[in-house]
């Protein structure tokens, strides 16, 4: 499994779309534990919108390359907006 909880929910190598039910299960069980996902080498897009509509705090950059140039920036404008 590539989802743990140990301090943070985090995320580590490749994340495929059966990691996006493990996500969601690691956020019912620790409420107000941040997300780290510096290890995920590549995330299913499934794992990604599951980390966007958690409205956890994200430790980054992210480790998955297409995520840290595409999606990342705008989480980190939204926060800006919102804050």
């Amino acid at each position: 499994m590539t989802v743990r909880a140990d301090g943070a929910i985090l995320l580590e190598g490749e994340c495929p779309v059966e990691d996006s039910e493990a996500l969601v299960q690691a956020l019912q069980d620790s409420p107000g534990r941040v997300i780290d996902w510096t290890g995920a080498t590549r995330l299913h897009t499934s794992v990604v919108q599951v980390v966007l509509l958690a409205e956890r705090q994200v430790i980054g950059p992210c480790g998955d390359p297409f995520v840290a140039r595409w999606i990342e920036p705008s989480m980190v404008a939204a926060s800006v907006v919102e804050g």
